[in-house]
């Protein structure tokens, strides 16, 4: 087992990956970027390390410059969380050949689901049900053939993309030719690769995925599913575990299926292969992330398995500890995602210094956030900022949990997503359930202005009684660009941070 880890990451991921290492008894280094010099993820590992300007092209994609601080620290592995270098194949063969354990899946695997047309190419191979769409990258020519074959409405998405970038909703074939041309100059701008390939959307339809863990032992199992259709713009702002739509018999046969997929591409470590399941309960294969997902929390909660400890087992030589048959579901678990953006502004993403915060907490409730009083939130980095996840016997009462705690998130001095989430807790159809990929924009409709005023004024209320905090010092001391021991120790309950 290794005994030193740099996470090659920020935010509230990098500071889970930080505790999950220490509950492991693992020293930990963080890198950070100028926008994120007095950042928590630099307060709580044991060592940080400068590694460039703000934007994320001259910091956190910098794998080379991450490796380097990785032989000045004298680390055994890298992990890299998820988002920037997470799914980058050659960042990945990149640690494994200068003598580092990459705590992900092999670069192998990263490159082949990476390039999400040869992904179709091998599930296809494997037996794995695929929506009907090209397999090979197009050019606009073919393109536009291919889509007269398919029919509309269709998806232009890029071969080497994710998150929604490179992706455009096609309707008829007067719209194809805009739609490639921005298809393609957004996947060229995210992942400097602009080919694309055409899949047939799936209308009503529910995007259901499986957690996956593989060992180098031969060994896989996955642990049940999350629902995650609430999304815009194919960015996802609520997911739960389990699925109402999925019965425990479709849920064996999507695990199986998930785990097949694993297989046909000798995956290892965590992982998660995405579906769409229609009206009718037919799954079909989306993609694989490889890498740890932002929802991973509700997994967690409703299988009881530390996911981000099960990856530093594997990547360790560790067999899984858990068996299928030893993998139990119990309640229900739902997760909000908090981000920096004025929902009722077109998510007009938000930025300025949090004046004032105040979290959630009680039975069931958990916060992932790397938010703190005194913090500059900038532009440079993804809006999200924290996550909510609450866990309940039921759904009906994990929806009254989440409802109690976005009520009680306070968060003076940005505007965020959470009085949006309060009304979707509140939606009579997410109540009931009856959610596809279209909910949030077709569906679902949001008043102009928050649901309710004393959310407002509550912030308002709480930056003035917390306005003697405004003195306290948030800052750490950096030694030139090198390395900082972290000088910041948490001091107990009640101490808070102290030098």
């Amino acid at each position: 087992m290794f005994k030193k880890v740099l996470v090659a990451n920020r935010g509230e991921i990098a500071i889970r990956v930080l505790r999950a290492c220490e509950e492991r008894g693992l020293r930990t280094v963080a890198v950070y970027s100028d926008a994120d010099r007095t950042a928590l993820h630099v307060r709580y590992a044991d060592e940080a390390y400068y590694i460039g300007p703000s934007p994320s092209r001259d910091s956190y994609l910098r794998g080379d410059r991450i490796i380097e601080v990785a032989k000045q620290a004298g680390v055994d592995a890298i992990h890299p969380g998820y988002g920037f270098l997470a799914e980058n194949a050659d960042f990945a063969q990149a640690c494994v050949d200068a003598g580092f354990i990459f705590i992900g899946p092999p670069p192998e695997a990263i490159r082949l689901m990476g390039d999400k047309v040869q992904a179709r190419r091998t599930m296809i191979a494997a037996g794995v049900p695929v929506v009907p769409g090209s397999e090979n990258g197009l050019s606009d020519e073919e393109a536009l053939l291919k889509a007269r074959e398919i029919g509309f409405p269709l998806l232009i998405k890029a071969a080497a993309g994710g998150g929604g970038k490179g992706m455009r909703e096609v309707n008829s074939i007067d719209e194809m030719p805009a739609a490639l041309a921005a298809a393609r100059r957004e996947a060229m701008g995210a992942f400097g690769d602009d080919t694309i390939y055409i899949e047939k959307l799936l209308r009503n339809s529910r995007h259901v995925e499986i957690q996956i863990l593989a060992d180098n032992h031969g060994n896989v199992i996955f642990l049940g599913e999350r629902e995650c259709s609430i999304q815009r713009r194919h960015q996802k702002l609520v997911e739960e575990a389990p699925s109402v739509a999925v019965s425990p018999e479709l849920r064996a046969k999507m695990g199986a299926t998930a785990i097949a997929a694993a297989k046909a591409v000798g995956y290892t470590n965590a992982g998660t292969v995405e579906f769409l399941l229609d009206k009718d309960k037919n799954f079909y294969f989306l993609e694989m992330n490889t890498r740890l997902q932002v929802e991973h929390p509700v997994t967690e909660m409703v299988t009881g398995v530390d996911i981000v400890k099960e990856q530093l087992a594997i990547a360790g030589g560790r067999p899984l500890r858990n068996t299928q048959d030893d993998v139990k579901m119990q309640g229900w678990a739902i997760e909000c995602r908090i981000t920096a953006e004025n929902p009722y502004a077109n998510f007009l993403p938000s930025s300025g210094k949090i004046i004032a915060l105040k979290e959630p907490t009680g039975p069931g409730v958990r916060v992932e956030s790397s938010l703190y009083t005194g913090m500059e939130i900038s532009l440079y980095y993804d809006p999200m900022v924290a996550k909510v996840i609450v866990w309940g016997e039921t759904r009906a009462q994990a929806i009254l949990r989440m409802r109690r705690a976005l009520r009680e998130y306070q968060i003076a001095g940005i505007q965020t997503s959470i009085p949006l989430h309060i009304q979707i807790m509140e939606s009579s159809q997410f109540m009931w359930g009856t959610l596809d990929t279209a909910f949030l924009e077709e569906r679902f409709h949001p008043e102009d202005t928050p649901p309710d005023e004393e959310y407002e004024h509550a912030s308002v209320l709480l930056a003035t009684l917390m306005a003697h905090e405004e003195g306290r010092k948030n800052a750490v001391i950096h030694r030139g660009e090198g390395c900082k021991r972290s000088l910041w120790r948490w001091a107990g309950r009640g101490g808070g941070w102290s030098l």
